[in-house]
């Protein structure tokens, strides 16, 4: 993947900003690119919609979410506490924009994104419990991994060690994972 410019930098960190503070659909193109000092045309020089923009925020996201648990479905040795340490820590170098979809639940549905999360969850959940998860061990999954993402969030001021210890050690008791087998 090519490297975005440092205008294209500077639009998607301005988007972010905006995104974050007004919303996604409260945001026009026109308010980016006055925040920036460029043309409305300039902008769509880099993205042809305010959808485009959206995805291009949100790709690295997806691409790295992606690597992971392919790297981890690859493999036949994955600890589970690996699994939840490597989750967790996708999560927290993603947090903000993953904040910034949270927060925009319609435009993650129109994108098709709602759909992905809930696949990666459900890869998690085999990864963990195997090919026919029951019922009680999905609810489990639900909860550590949504909850690890919502931990992620939730303590922005936490300090990194204690919030991973914390919330990888709550989402190993959620899922019912005792220490001989994390």
């Amino acid at each position: 993947m090519a490297r975005p410019s440092d205008t294209k930098k500077r639009i998607m960190q301005t988007a972010r900003e905006l995104f974050a503070t007004k919303g996604v659909q409260q945001t026009s193109l026109q308010e980016i690119a006055d925040r920036l000092g460029i043309t409305k045309p300039a902008l769509y020089y880099h993205f042809a919609s305010r959808d485009d923009l959206i995805r291009s925020i949100v790709t690295p996201l997806l691409d790295d979410g992606e690597t992971f648990l392919a790297r981890m479905e690859e493999r036949d040795d994955v600890a589970p506490l690996e699994l939840i340490e490597g989750f967790f820590d996708f999560h927290h170098r993603h947090r903000a924009d993953v904040l910034l979809l949270l927060s925009e639940l319609t435009t993650l549905a129109e994108l098709g994104l709602i759909d992905v999360v809930l696949a990666w969850r459900a890869r998690l959940t085999h990864l963990v419990f195997g090919p026919n998860p029951t019922l009680e061990q999905q609810a489990r999954a639900v909860l550590a991994f949504g909850g690890m993402q919502d931990c992620t969030m939730q303590f922005p001021d936490a300090p990194f060690d204690e919030l991973r210890a914390a919330t990888v050690t709550a989402a190993s008791a959620a899922l019912g994972l005792d220490r001989q087998t994390r």
